[in-house]
C-alpha cells in the first residue's frame, strides 16, 4: 500500500508514521505544506491512501485539490470541533480527530481495506466541505477564553485579544492592555474555535485580529509585515503564501 502524510507538524507526522508502522504500515513520504503538497503531486505517481491534515502551515490543504486531481483515498486528520465534523459526517468522510487514538487509526485503515468502491464513489465535493468547515450554519464560535493565572482565573474577552501567537512550544494570548497570557491547547487548536471573519492566521505562528491591525507595510519578497497597536515584541509577517488570502480577508 502506498501510503503519503500531510502534516505540518513534523513530531505529529513522525507519530502518525509510527503509529502505521505498528499496523504493518509505513508512509513512503510525509509533505508538510500546501505548496510542498502542490508541487510533489504535479511530479509524482499519486498514493493509495493519504493521511491529510486540514490546518496546514501555509492555508487549508483542500487549496491542494484547486491545482491538481487526486483521485486517491483521504483520511482526514483533525483539530476542529464538534461542529466542523457534522460537515465529514453529512458526506461520509472519514477523519480521525486529533491528537489521534491508535484504535480510531486502526478502524479507519480497516474500513479503507475493505471497502470496495470505484474511484467516482470516492471523489469527495471539498469546495462544499471547506464552506461547511469554515462558515457551519450552527457554529458558535468562541466568545473569551479563561486563563488560569497563579490560584485565580481570569477572563479574556475574544475583543481584548489583539493576536495569539506560538513561542517556546507555548501557546500566548496578546491583549490590548499589552498583557501575555499562556493557554492550553495549540494555536492550530485556538485556531479552529475562532471567528474566522474577525481572525486570520498569517502565518505558523501568529493569529491576528482584523481590529487590531494598525498598519500594513510591504516587506521583502512579495510578503506583508503587520503592525498591531500594542504587540511588538517581534515582526509579525503574512507568509508569502498567505498574502493574497489575507488580503482579500481584509477586504
Amino acid at each position: 500500500m502506498n501510503v503519503l502524510i500531510i502534516e505540518d507538524e513534523k513530531p505529529a507526522a513522525r507519530r502518525l508514521n509510527r503509529m502505521l508502522v505498528d499496523l504493518g504500515i509505513e508512509a513512503n513520504q510525509m509533505l508538510h505544506s500546501v505548496e510542498e503538497s502542490i508541487h510533489w503531486f504535479q511530479n509524482n505517481e499519486h498514493p493509495d491512501l493519504i493521511f491529510l491534515d486540514i490546518q496546514l502551515s501555509d492555508g487549508l490543504s483542500f487549496e491542494i485539490f484547486e491545482h491538481v486531481t487526486i483521485s486517491s483515498a483521504i483520511i482526514f486528520t483533525t483539530a476542529y470541533d464538534e461542529y466542523a465534523l457534522k460537515a465529514f459526517k453529512l458526506n461520509s468522510i472519514d477523519y480521525l480527530l486529533k491528537p489521534i487514538d491508535g484504535k480510531e487509526l486502526k478502524a479507519a485503515v480497516d474500513k479503507y481495506k475493505n471497502q470496495q468502491v470505484q474511484q467516482s464513489e470516492m471523489r469527495v465535493n471539498f469546495d462544499d466541505i471547506k464552506r461547511l468547515l469554515i462558515h457551519p450554519v450552527d457554529r458558535k464560535y468562541k466568545k473569551r477564553f479563561t486563563i488560569k493565572v497563579g490560584q485565580h482565573l481570569k477572563v479574556v474577552p475574544v475583543d481584548d485579544v489583539e493576536c495569539f501567537y506560538s513561542e517556546n512550544k507555548g501557546t500566548y494570548l496578546h491583549t490590548t492592555s499589552n498583557r501575555n497570557y499562556l493557554l492550553d491547547g495549540t494555536l492550530e487548536q485556538v485556531f479552529t474555535e475562532l471567528d474566522p471573519e474577525r481572525f486570520f492566521r498569517v502565518n505558523r505562528t501568529f493569529i491576528v485580529r482584523v481590529d487590531a491591525i494598525k498598519d500594513i507595510i510591504a516587506y521583502t519578497n512579495s510578503r506583508l509585515k503587520i503592525v498591531l497597536n500594542s504587540y511588538s515584541e517581534t515582526e509579525i509577517i503574512v507568509s508569502r503564501e498567505r498574502v493574497k488570502e489575507f488580503k482579500n480577508w481584509i477586504d
